[in-house]
């Protein structure tokens, strides 16, 4: 899931633990439990085809629940009450509990169906389509050479969905489980149009809660309890208080005043608080990386350049004394402590030590080299990032480790989160600060991203070699995890030696959190929380 480049995406992921670990106070006189938390940018859209990142999926994930649910690395019934695979392990078939939309409405097999259709309709421009590539005809309809009725799924009846794909794929039941595989109420869609999900109120919820508040440009919103969700009465919380805060001192005295039950902390205020009892900390499944438009500016198809740009960047100084939470210098692109084989790390096994590496010596050799074949005697370029603090405090950090090499010059352009997305997705930029952090914990989640033909490979970078190990893994090797999981850390291994990106550092959150809040787990991947054990005491 896509995070705001270089900070943490403010909360683990989908309403994650964090996140909702996050807040509570109780009225005794009306009996309510609210919470009051913060994040880091406001709500992009609430539109589950066209979300790209982990705010609004935040969002949609507590407002609305898709065939599955996931935490803890494990799945659990959402709509979908149970669930066959076929032996061949490509027809999978869920059977629907009967669930309501907030207006009372029926959620039927048809609207996972629309939705579904609708996601990788191409004029829908879902930059998730990719993500149901492995259903039945799902990349020709999104090429448009296929009319999305012959998507490979069906309702047979109103409770019943059936669902073909092209090759096994051992994973696709946390597929299921993401906000791009929500169903959507095809009326609700069909009234709004464009404007479907760019507010609270043009959009339909199935979910533990109902959003209200949000104008589609504002930084408020509140989650308010769905009396219409199947499992309402397990649901304690009576109201979220969102508020987007991104100046890390604004939020830490919001917390201290009582206004906030939760905040993230930047490395500054990690120091001053990791003794305090509200204090938390882990290490989330996430990468933070730099990109390099390769299309619009050639000389970064040079990969002496791109070798050089990345060993001038010291990873381990970045995230240990620039950020200061917990973030570690990365062992490559897929983090660490997220997959393992045979009890090995496939960080560990997929380890390209050169390119993650710091050497400014040997940088500014291959930097006169690269300059010398691009014929090139300098560089200048703009180094895109989001405005928030840390954000900007990071992008300078990288900025003046580039401006090292001789006949270098980098500058910053911080824009609002939305904008940063918008503008990387339509290569607008030279360089851009980028995160993922996990959605389920395979390492196609990560190394999916830099497949020459993904919509998130925003730099545009293409290697053949790479191409072919990812189409093997997931297609004749699917179904032998021994040799899917060679070829992953193959592909990996090519990425990170020919630098088609620059790994930053993996992500580590710290947080203040109020103690009456109940049922609070951390999680290192982006689950979706358990509403039913969250509580305030």
């Amino acid at each position: 899931m896509k995070v705001k480049s270089l900070v943490k995406l403010g909360g683990v992921g989908l309403l994650s633990a964090l996140v909702l670990a996050g807040c509570g106070s109780k009225s005794s006189q009306q009996k309510t439990e609210k919470v009051n938390w913060m994040m880091p940018a406001s709500i992009s859209t609430m539109d589950a085809s066209k979300v790209t990142d982990l705010y609004s999926s935040q969002f949609l994930n507590a407002t609305n629940e898709g065939l599955l649910r996931m935490g803890k690395g494990k799945t659990t019934p959402g709509v979908a009450k149970n669930y066959t695979i076929s032996k061949d392990g490509k027809t999978w078939t869920f059977n629907l509990r009967k669930s309501k939309w907030n207006d009372g409405k029926p959620v039927t097999a048809k609207d996972f169906v629309f939705a579904w259709r609708r996601t990788v309709t191409p004029k829908t421009a879902s930059e998730y389509a990719y993500n149901f590539a492995n259903v039945q005809n799902a990349t020709k309809i999104n090429a448009g050479k296929m009319s999305p009725s012959k998507l490979g799924v069906k309702a047979d009846g109103n409770y019943k969905l059936v669902v073909k794909l092209v090759k096994p794929q051992s994973y696709f039941k946390f597929l299921v489980a993401q906000s791009y595989y929500l169903p959507q109420e095809p009326s609700v869609v069909n009234k709004y149009g464009n404007a479907y999900g760019t507010n609270a109120k043009k959009n339909a919820y199935n979910g533990p809660f109902v959003l209200k508040g949000w104008t589609g440009t504002n930084d408020t919103a509140q989650l308010v309890k769905n009396p219409k969700y199947w499992n309402a009465k397990s649901i304690k919380l009576d109201k979220l208080n969102v508020q987007a805060i991104k100046d890390p001192s604004t939020a830490l005295n919001s917390y201290q005043s009582g206004k906030l039950d939760f905040t993230t902390l930047n490395g500054t205020q990690v120091k001053q608080y990791k003794n305090n009892k509200d204090y938390h900390d882990y290490l989330e499944a996430s990468s933070s990386y730099m990109e390099m438009n390769e299309k619009k500016d050639p000389i970064f198809k040079n990969k002496d350049i791109r070798k050089a740009m990345s060993l001038a960047i010291d990873k381990s100084q970045l995230a240990t004394k620039v950020i200061g939470d917990g973030s570690i210098a990365p062992k490559g692109y897929v983090p660490t402590k997220m997959n393992s084989r045979n009890g090995k790390d496939f960080a560990d096994q997929a380890y390209v030590k050169s390119g993650v590496a710091y050497n400014l010596t040997e940088a500014k050799k291959l930097w006169a080299k690269g300059l010398k074949e691009t014929g090139k005697k300098s560089v200048d370029v703009a180094l895109l990032c989001d405005d928030v603090d840390q954000t900007v405090k990071n992008a300078q950090f990288v900025q003046s480790q580039l401006n090292k090499l001789p006949g270098m010059k980098v500058t910053i352009q911080n824009v609002p989160f939305k904008n940063r997305l918008s503008r990387s997705q339509n290569g607008q930029f030279d360089l851009v600060l980028s995160a993922w952090i996990a959605d389920y914990p395979d390492p196609t989640n990560f190394l999916d991203l830099f497949k020459s033909d993904n919509s998130y490979n925003n730099g545009k970078w293409k290697n053949a070699q790479y191409d072919a190990l990812m189409k093997k893994a997931e297609g004749v090797d699917a179904n032998n995890e021994s040799a899917r999981w060679t070829d992953m850390v193959q592909a990996e291994k090519v990425l990170m030696n020919d630098q088609g990106i620059v790994p930053l550092f993996q992500q580590g959150e710290s947080t203040l959190m109020k103690s009456k809040v109940q049922g609070v787990q951390f999680f290192p991947t982006s689950p979706q929380w358990d509403w039913s054990k969250v509580s305030v005491k």
